[in-house]
């Protein structure tokens, strides 16, 4: 099955970079029918995201965001668009914090 790796460092502090990931939450359960747990810590947040054919995990800490997530057969083959539109979105909410 496919991997999708990506890694963001911000310098926006742990509060505003959950605002970020309460954003991106909201927007992977409306957009892709995710569902989204989030399992908050001192240091760092983990979100476990899954639908049928994708799941995996989006560290979040004060200093970078990390999302790594496993592709099922079928979404596997459309694994480069996936990435870049995951990219593309996380780059966004990255731009504009709150």
């Amino acid at each position: 099955m496919p991997d999708i790796h990506i890694r963001r460092e911000h310098d926006l502090g742990l509060e505003a970079a959950r605002t970020v990931a309460q954003r991106w939450m909201d927007d992977a359960r409306d957009r892709l029918g995710m569902s989204c747990e989030c399992v908050a810590g001192e240091a760092a947040d983990t979100i476990r995201f899954e639908r049928a054919g994708a799941s995996g995990t989006v560290e979040v800490s004060a200093q970078c965001f990390e999302l790594r997530a496993r592709l099922g057969f079928l979404m596997g083959a459309f694994s480069e668009r996936i990435e870049q539109e995951i990219t593309r979105n996380l780059d966004e909410l990255l731009a504009r914090p709150g």
